[in-house]
């Protein structure tokens, strides 16, 4: 059985942390190819929908990403573009 990829890891830890209604993750790597980040870890682009950003301002919302994704955006993730809204946002 191989390791699961970095998405695949990305899903785990936020389909955990949010039970989110959508989720969508997309890897931009390769539209970064030759970048001196790109040594460091993927470029990832995240829609989440949950309940969980009812009244937290932006920052706060992509802050619990962050926290969610830990080890994660030390190793793995150079970039992470988040769209973090509530169901009634969308």
């Amino acid at each position: 059985m191989s390791a699961p990829s970095t998405v695949q890891r990305i899903e785990a830890a936020l389909r955990a942390a949010f039970a989110p209604s959508v989720l969508e993750i997309r890897d931009d790597s390769a539209q970064h190819a030759g970048h001196a980040g790109a040594r460091e870890g993927g470029h990832y682009t995240v829609i989440l929908v949950s309940e969980r950003f009812a009244g937290l301002s932006r920052v706060a919302r992509h802050r619990l990403v962050y926290d969610s994704l830990g080890p994660l955006m030390r190793a793995g993730i150079h970039a992470l573009a988040i769209e973090a809204r509530t169901p009634d946002e969308c």
